[in-house]
C-alpha cells in the first residue's frame, strides 16, 4: 500500500483583505490629516491632490467641495482595497509578524511607486514627497498586513498535478 500525500495551498481571504483595506485606509485618512497639521500643511490638500486625479490637477488650488471631498473617498477606499489585496496575496502565508512587518515594507513600496512613478502622470504628488509620507505608507501597509492576519480565515485547497 503506497503512502500518498495530498498537496495543499493556502488561498487568500479576500473577504479579510477587503476589510483589512477599508480599515488601513480610514487609518492612514486619519494618519495624514494628522500629519499635515504637524507640518503646517493645509489639512484637506492631500485629499483635493487625489480628487485632481480625477477632476484635474488645476483644481487642487480651489477651495474643497463635499463633492470634491466625496471624489478623493471615490479614489482612495478602492485604491486601499487594491493595494490590501496585493498586501493580503504577497503575506498571507506566513503569520502575523510577517503580516506587520512585509506589509510595512510593501506599504514602503507603494510610496515609491505612488510619489515616483506616478507622479509622471500626477506631478503634483511630487511635493509630498519625503519621509512623511513614506511612514504613512509604511503604517498603512503594516496595518494592511496585521488586520487581514488577524482577520483572515485559513482556508487550504488541493493543489492539482503535484
Amino acid at each position: 500500500m503506497e503512502n500518498s500525500r495530498i498537496a495543499v495551498r493556502q488561498v487568500v481571504d479576500w473577504s479579510a483583505a477587503a476589510w483589512a483595506g477599508l480599515i488601513s485606509g480610514l487609518i492612514y485618512l486619519v494618519m495624514t490629516t494628522t500629519l499635515s497639521s504637524l507640518f503646517e500643511i493645509e489639512g484637506n490638500l492631500i485629499l483635493r491632490m487625489t480628487a485632481a486625479i480625477l477632476l484635474g490637477g488645476d483644481r487642487i488650488l480651489e477651495d474643497p467641495t463635499i463633492a470634491t471631498l466625496a471624489i478623493s473617498l471615490l479614489i482612495h477606499f478602492p485604491l486601499s482595497l487594491i493595494y490590501a489585496g496585493v498586501i493580503a496575496f504577497v503575506i498571507h502565508r506566513w503569520g502575523f509578524l510577517v503580516g506587520l512587518l512585509g506589509g510595512g515594507l510593501l506599504g514602503v513600496a507603494l510610496y515609491g511607486i505612488n510619489f515616483y512613478a506616478f507622479t509622471a502622470q500626477f506631478p503634483w504628488f511630487s511635493a509630498l514627497r519625503g519621509w512623511p509620507m513614506a511612514a504613512a505608507h509604511f503604517i498603512f501597509g503594516a496595518a494592511a498586513g496585521a488586520i487581514y492576519e488577524i482577520l483572515e480565515v485559513e482556508e487550504f485547497v488541493p493543489v492539482v498535478g503535484e
